[in-house]
């Protein structure tokens, strides 16, 4: 007689990831039969008291919904009711917007890589254990976040959930004078930022892919940022091709406005964020999307940093499905928001006002940018009077939940077959790091707290 056993094991906290939620494992004779991400946070219905409220207060009060993103949460507001009410900001205006979205970027995707994801790979629990073997690092990291932030405070009002963006622009914009002082700052903060892409280079990779089809938009000649048309990547499997296959595959577009056609949200039993489906599939929005649809279109300088780096050219058609080595496409990033920070700067003229008028009509209008953690989605619909009649946001992690899943079950999995057999402890850091790796953030969508592992 074969006598099953069954064990369950709780983690009360998940390090370096924010929120509430559960992951749940079961194991049959060493096979992974189900793994499930539960978030169980309430719903913060956002949606729900949009509804009623007037056009211009979307940018401020869903600028609430994320600590870490909230001008990604802006911008996409911004330019979906200023699609429906047919406004176009272009311009120095446009430039300042693409600016301040750098400064979120840099202190953004630096708090992950130095103080989330990092410990992964250097054996601490924290980065306050960093700053007692890394201190010269930890340090870096620091002045590189706020770099950033100083960005977000001059051209937001201050650092978290900024105050003086509005539709058509800004309440108000900054001089010359203003922005030199930001300029000397970000000439040490490239400095910064290409040591910070040598360092994670070098940390150690175990081998990973994934098998899934990659969102992220697209704008040709440049790194999509605050707006492009939705790409998708083919996955490695539809070619015949292997999950960690370092090849570009086919991409094809499709209009904005056809967004919720194509990705198609539906509620699952074990968790109160919504999953999504690319026509019908699993996908991924990201850092790792990113690069592999506009990362040909990185300057010169970068490109060079990120091949020295081991991520290969995106030009001649090689891409990263390695999840482990996101982080270093995060630090790439991070280079290349600095540069373009530069750039704009350099460039700036400051315009005759600090907005366009957005005068309300009915109608729906939809808007997208690319968050630190992927593309998000906005729709409105707006009554004759201009009041909110329905709203909608999709963000990157709910997006990507469904490809988590099964990076946890192929991870997990592979860590079996290889043996011996597990602790429960290192089948816990095992999972935390999965996670991790995809940097999903709690206040959009998902929490993460709690694992439970059922051995048969």
């Amino acid at each position: 007689m074969t006598r099953r056993t069954a064990k369950v094991l709780r983690v009360g906290s998940l390090a370096r990831v924010e929120g509430e939620g559960a992951l749940h494992l079961r194991l049959h004779d060493g096979e992974v039969t189900e793994a499930r991400l539960k978030i169980y946070e309430p719903p913060r219905f956002f949606e729900a008291f949009l509804r009623g409220r007037s056009h211009t207060e979307p940018p401020d009060i869903t600028s609430r919904v994320c600590g870490i993103c909230p001008v990604a949460y802006q911008m996409s507001a911004c330019r979906a009711i200023e699609d429906v009410c047919g406004v176009v900001v272009d311009g120095q205006l446009a430039a300042l917007r693409r600016l301040l979205y750098c400064g979120e970027w840099i202190e953004s995707q630096t708090l992950h890589i130095y103080m989330l994801h990092a410990p992964d790979f250097l054996g601490g629990d924290s980065i306050i254990d960093l700053a007692r073997t890394h201190r010269t690092h930890v340090e870096r990291g620091l002045a590189l976040k706020q770099s950033g932030n100083a960005l977000m405070e001059l051209l937001g009002g201050r650092a978290i959930h900024p105050v003086n963006v509005r539709l058509g622009g800004f309440h108000r914009v900054p001089t010359r004078a203003e922005l030199r002082p930001l300029a000397e700052r970000l000439r040490r903060a490239r400095d910064d930022a290409e040591a910070t892409v040598r360092w994670v280079a070098g940390f150690d990779f175990p081998d990973a892919g994934l098998d899934n089809e990659l969102l992220a938009l697209a704008e040709p000649g440049t790194y999509a940022i605050d707006s492009g048309t939705p790409t998708a990547m083919a996955a490695p499997g539809a070619a015949g091709l292997p999950a960690d296959s370092d090849r570009a595959l086919p991409t094809r577009t499709f209009p904005l406005h056809t967004f919720p056609g194509h990705v198609v949200e539906t509620q699952v039993p074990h968790s109160t964020a919504l999953h999504s489906r690319l026509d019908g599939k699993r996908h991924l929005t990201g850092t790792l999307a990113r690069y592999a649809v506009s990362g040909r279109w990185l300057p010169p300088d970068v490109l060079r940093t990120a091949g020295e780096a081991g991520l290969g050219d995106p030009r001649e058609g090689t891409v990263c499905r390695n999840p482990f080595r996101s982080i270093i496409v995060r630090a790439v990033e991070v280079l290349y928001a600095v540069g373009e920070a530069l750039r704009l700067i350099d460039a700036y003229e400051p315009p005759p006002r600090p907005y366009v008028p957005v005068p309300a009509r009915a109608g729906t209008g939809h808007g997208a940018t690319e968050a630190p953690r992927g593309l998000l989605y906005h729709r409105y619909t707006l009554a004759t009077d201009g009041t909110v009649a329905e709203a909608a946001l999709v963000p990157p992690t709910a997006q990507n939940q469904a490809a988590i899943e099964q990076d946890l079950r192929r991870t997990v999995q592979d860590r079996l077959d290889a043996g011996p057999a597990p602790t429960d402890d290192e089948l816990t850091a095992l999972c935390e790091r999965v996670i991790r790796n995809h940097d999903p953030c709690i206040s959009c969508s998902t929490h993460f707290l709690d694992l439970t592992v059922a051995r048969e």
